[in-house]
């Protein structure tokens, strides 16, 4: 009886606790996607990509011409030619398939490293303007299905202005962007 009764007060403590203390909302997720270095990480991503992608189209053409070349000259060739090339165009192929494996780590790695600092910097952002303002919690915007306002601050405003996003730039304008570029 005595360990339910302390169980108890112990409940009703923290439950008084917690309605003092302050709670407050953050769209992470547009803190990072619109910082100003979100804009430098792709940028060289897609010049990452694209000298990727043109490396793998030179190795295809290299390995297509081979081809080519097998098709057309293979019933002249003696066995030994005839395998000799197979060989060639088996080790071509596989090649290109270690490369693209290879190249695809390499990406996933690269845009880890660009993003790391992002999340960072989001990260320390948001816990400055949370203990300046005295919040207990910040909560993620999107990992909840209905927030009331009314209730909690949400904070991306201010965490925007200090990481130095634009005034006005959004998600959806920045989805313009990238399609425009494109």
């Amino acid at each position: 009886m005595k360990k339910i009764l302390v169980f108890a007060a112990m409940a009703i403590l923290s439950l008084s606790a917690s309605a003092q203390a302050k709670f407050a909302v953050v769209d992470f997720n547009e803190l990072v996607m619109l910082a100003p270095e979100a804009d430098a990480a792709r940028t060289q991503m897609q010049a990452a990509s694209k000298t990727a992608q043109e490396t793998i189209m030179s190795m295809q053409e290299e390995g297509q011409a081979k081809y080519t070349e097998y098709q057309q000259k293979s019933a002249s060739w003696t066995p030994a030619i005839r395998e000799s090339k197979e060989k060639e165009l088996n080790d071509i192929s596989a090649r290109i398939q270690e490369f693209q494996q290879s190249i695809q780590v390499e990406l996933q790695q690269k845009q880890q490293e660009l993003m790391d600092p992002i999340y960072k910097k989001a990260q320390e952002t948001i816990e400055k303007i949370a203990k300046d303002n005295g919040f207990a919690f910040v909560f993620d915007n999107s990992q909840f299905l209905f927030v009331d306002k009314a209730q909690v601050k949400d904070i991306t405003p201010e965490a925007r202005k200090a990481m130095g996003i634009a005034e006005g730039r959004t998600l959806e304008t920045l989805q313009k962007e990238l399609q425009a570029a494109e």
